[in-house]
């Protein structure tokens, strides 16, 4: 059975955890290269606003000017992530696996899907139905409702040679408006949503991850080291 190193980062700058991400993605790399043991990383944590662009995403999908920007306290990254522009914040739960997929005998688009899967499960222990939307990786409220399809978590990754780094943003008790700013994923019909917004109530956190954790470890068959 797969050891993963569990770390939650607390509120960290975005390119501090960019380059911690980097440092532990190296370390797993040279594991492989020199089958020197199986040990994956999974990382927590919450991030200052920030938006961030992925590799295959449209600039023009961020709406407002660097002023504008600077005024909200907020940080913008064009970064090695698949995927289009998305917000991060306080009161969001950023979660970085870095794992070697080859160890786990899974595809990345396996992986991708075990991703959604987790969220899709726990969020099914509050009592919200929620699903994969085709063409738009993430997570999903009313899938083919007019007007009320609305993601709740968004799914951005990078592999390289079946190693993984990025990951997932799920919202908790994030100040949505700050999704305003932007085309979220580079959509212009569909909203975005919150745990707290769905459940009514402000989210305990550390349950939040508790859940995760355990949710993590059963989808992907591994233990904590």
């Amino acid at each position: 059975m797969q050891q993963v190193v569990f770390e939650d980062l607390g509120l960290i700058d975005y390119k501090q955890a960019w380059d911690y991400q980097e440092a532990q993605f190296e370390k797993v790399m040279q594991q492989k290269m020199t089958a020197n043991g199986d040990l994956h990383h999974l990382l927590f944590c919450e991030h200052p606003h920030v938006y961030t662009l992925g590799k295959s995403g449209e600039g023009s999908n961020l709406l407002i000017s660097d002023e504008t920007l600077k005024s909200i306290n907020a940080t913008y990254y064009r970064i090695n992530r698949g995927g289009d522009i998305t917000y991060h914040g306080p009161g969001q739960i950023v979660v970085y696996p870095i794992f070697n997929l080859e160890a786990f005998g899974i595809t990345l688009k396996e992986y991708v899907h075990k991703l959604e899967e987790i969220i899709i499960l726990f969020l099914k222990s509050y009592g919200i139905n929620a699903t994969r939307l085709d063409g738009a990786t993430g997570v999903w409220l009313d899938v083919g409702v007019m007007g009320r399809e609305r993601k709740i978590c968004a799914i951005g990754v990078r592999a390289s040679r079946f190693v993984t780094m990025h990951g997932l943003a799920f919202n908790i008790n994030t100040d949505l408006n700050y999704f305003s700013y932007i085309n979220p994923c580079g959509f212009i019909d569909k909203g975005v949503t919150s745990l707290q917004v769905e459940l009514g109530k402000h989210i305990d956190m550390d349950d939040v991850k508790e859940k995760l954790n355990k949710l993590f470890a059963s989808e992907f068959g591994f233990v904590y080291k």
